[in-house]
């Protein structure tokens, strides 16, 4: 059977990096997690709660497309919390995860062939999604001294449609300040580009609060979820915010590829934005793993990195060690027993010299696995 072009994307290393590590495990090893983004815990409880209630009185049907009224204003109303934004309901759009608000953003906004940047390092997905669209992804190779962040100027000569950011940045965990963001957002409107600010990691901060794009500027999209913060992975619910003439642009074409997110996550994720304490709770186990790592990871051989504004990962540069980052990581698992993803999902330029390590397992997990690591390095 015939398959198209668009269908030829790259694999999502990580993903097969967790399926090594399952096999490990039903072959009766223990193994350490730090390859995946994924939060140790589960939804909070008083999500979970609101979702039994709401099975017991509602056939949990079509919602509209847009999503509940009520989890509209609840987002909106966060922007207000957080960072001080008068945000009109009306411009969220509740998605099916922020994957789904890829779609619905890159489809709204470019064509076929459009050159869309993207920094590298940065998320692989936003790379695959833009190929399996038709569009051009752009990687603008970010440097040490931005934190491995694009600036105004790595776009001069690009002849972007649309550039696409995130801060806290995966897998670096830096974070643009508002003048940097300023900068972009300036710069985009200045060439007639897009703009896209992914903020999947916001509320997941350290020492400052992130800069929302929204604090600058109406005239872009913003994409989150409810994956991370509120460490709702699996119930694939996000949202996006957009400037008020684009609503009904993304509308049609959300009624079309996915006529509404999960009616069932939908009512889990509004009771879940009021679970501060269990929340925060989590911040507090993130902040403890993070200063393990930035002690343990050095100690380890791996001294080689920026530490992180916010998110759950360290990136680490491992040249002096490797040319193969993706053979380190299998003998990682293989010797050590801590699953760790290569840099080449995140940078196909760069990343060969790379590795992510995620730190949002429990405490107890990431003492163990720089433990293994230290002696996995001190050995070979």
């Amino acid at each position: 059977m015939r398959n198209s072009t668009r269908s030829q994307v790259d694999p999502f290393i990580v993903m097969d990096v967790m399926q090594a590590a399952a096999a490990a495990e039903a072959a009766g090893r223990h193994i350490i997690h730090m390859e995946v983004g994924q939060p140790g815990t589960g939804a909070p409880k008083g999500a979970v709660e609101a979702l039994a209630g709401a099975m017991q009185r509602d056939a949990l049907g079509y919602t509209v497309a847009l999503g509940l009224p009520a989890l509209r204003a609840r987002v909106a109303r966060l922007y207000g919390e957080w960072y001080d934004v008068d945000l009109d309901p009306q411009r969220v759009v509740i998605t099916p995860g922020s994957s789904g608000g890829f779609l619905l953003a890159f489809t709204a906004l470019f064509d076929s062939g459009d050159r869309v940047g993207i920094g590298a390092p940065g998320y692989p997905s936003y790379r695959q999604i833009l190929r399996a669209l038709g569009m051009v992804p752009v990687d603008l190779q970010t440097a040490p001294e931005n934190r491995l962040q694009p600036v105004a100027a790595d776009l001069a000569g690009q002849a972007l449609r649309g550039l696409m950011v995130a801060s806290p940045a995966n897998p670096s965990g830096t974070m643009l300040d508002r003048a940097a963001m300023r900068g972009l957002i300036e710069a985009c409107h200045g060439a007639g580009a897009s703009f896209i600010s992914d903020e999947i990691y916001h509320g997941i901060e350290y020492d400052k609060k992130a800069v929302s794009a929204l604090e600058i500027t109406d005239q872009a999209y913003v994409i989150n979820s409810f994956s991370k913060y509120f460490s709702m992975t699996g119930w694939r619910v996000g949202w996006m915010v957009v400037p008020d003439d684009q609503v009904r642009v993304v509308e049609r074409i959300a009624q079309n590829m996915f006529i509404c997110a999960s009616h069932a996550s939908q009512v889990a994720a509004l009771a879940a934005m009021d679970c501060t304490e269990e929340l925060e709770a989590n911040m507090a186990v993130y902040r403890a793993n993070r200063a393990l790592m930035l002690e343990g990871l050095p100690r380890a051989g791996f001294d080689r990195i920026a530490p992180p504004d916010g998110a759950f990962y360290v990136y680490a540069d491992v040249s002096a060690i490797t040319d193969d980052s993706r053979a380190l990581a299998a003998e990682i698992l293989e010797k050590a027993g801590v699953a760790v993803t290569p840099g080449l999902d995140f940078d196909p330029v760069r990343g060969a010299t790379t590795l992510r390590f995620s730190y949002a397992r429990a405490t107890a997990d990431i003492e163990e696995g720089l433990a293994r690591l230290k002696a996995f390095m001190d050995a070979r």
